[in-house]
């Protein structure tokens, strides 16, 4: 198995990776950004790719949705959940208000933000493709920054001083990976599932996203994560990146997904897979498989006395 994943090695991507099954004595391939990683799988040169989605305090991560759900044709296979925290590091041992630059990633900076203006408050913010990008940054070239943010793990890795732990502004954070990989068998129902599909708005219209939403309400489904995004084609063009809580091969779900279908042909099914928390949908009795069962029944004895 060989996955490509948001490197340099030591990111909280790798931690996620290591997570899935088979990791340990997987090919690992480190890229440079999310694009890169998802290229990789649709020009076989990686079997699936793992990649950051949905941060506990900033939400989705933009990169990863757009190229999901528009720029590549894979579907999501398995999610992992990792907890999030942040260590500032330096080449060599440094007073903390010595460091005027600090580079990391955005999000990582989002995640430090008031601690940063709190303590270092003249530090410059230096954008890099990862917080272990940004680690391994100060070795390779140390003009870029002073100082740098990135996991606990890639400080001890390259032997970089901490300045300061458990600087995240936010504590029990959670970022949530997925895998994506080229489009195949999907995986079994575990009861506990996750099924996320991509829905563009096809008419710019009061009532347009209340006539979507109605039919996962309507069959009794959940929706755990809904985000906007723009297509590109035009202001007011937007699509909608949307997880919902059970598996395809639910009728309910199923159900759901053809009314949309009917308002909005050009949604695409990105995945069913486990949820990696665990947790078990809930699912009210008229939105069951026995009620559908049992409504699917009633209708095929109705159409047979047709003459």
């Amino acid at each position: 198995m060989r996955y490509s994943y948001l490197g340099p090695p030591g990111t909280f991507t790798e931690a996620a990776l290591l997570q899935m099954p088979g990791a340990e004595t997987a090919q690992r391939l480190p890229t440079g950004s999310v694009l890169s990683a998802l290229t990789m799988v649709e020009d076989d040169d990686a079997d699936a790719a793992v990649v950051p989605i949905e941060n506990s305090v900033e939400g989705g991560v933009t990169a990863t949705l757009d190229a999901v759900s528009v720029a590549h044709h894979l579907h999501i296979t398995a999610e992992a959940l990792v907890p999030i925290t942040f260590v500032l590091v330096s080449a060599e041992p440094r007073p903390l208000e010595t460091v005027r630059s600090i580079a990391t990633h955005s999000h990582g900076w989002a995640q430090v933000r008031r601690w940063a203006e709190a303590t270092v408050p003249h530090a410059e913010f230096v954008p890099a493709s990862s917080t272990a990008a940004a680690a391994h940054g100060l070795q390779q070239d140390p003009s870029v920054a002073d100082a740098a943010i990135c996991a606990p793990l890639v400080a001890q890795q390259l032997g970089l001083h901490v300045l300061a732990s458990e600087i995240e502004d936010v504590t029990g954070a959670v970022t949530r990976f997925v895998r994506a990989a080229k489009p195949g068998p999907v995986p079994e129902m575990t009861g506990a599932d996750k099924t996320t599909v991509m829905i563009p708005l096809p008419e710019d219209h009061p009532g347009g996203l209340m006539e979507i939403l109605e039919h996962f309400a309507t069959n009794g489904v959940n929706m755990c994560r809904i985000e906007s995004r723009p297509t590109g084609f035009g202001m007011g063009d937007y699509y909608f990146s949307v997880d919902l809580e059970g598996h395809i091969g639910e009728e309910r779900i199923a159900d759901a997904l053809a009314g949309v279908h009917r308002i909005s042909p050009k949604i695409r099914f990105l995945g069913s897979y486990p949820r990696a928390d665990e947790k078990p949908q809930q699912v009210g009795p008229e939105v069951s498989e026995a009620a559908f069962s049992a409504a699917h029944a009633w209708i095929t004895a109705l159409r047979g006395n047709i003459r």
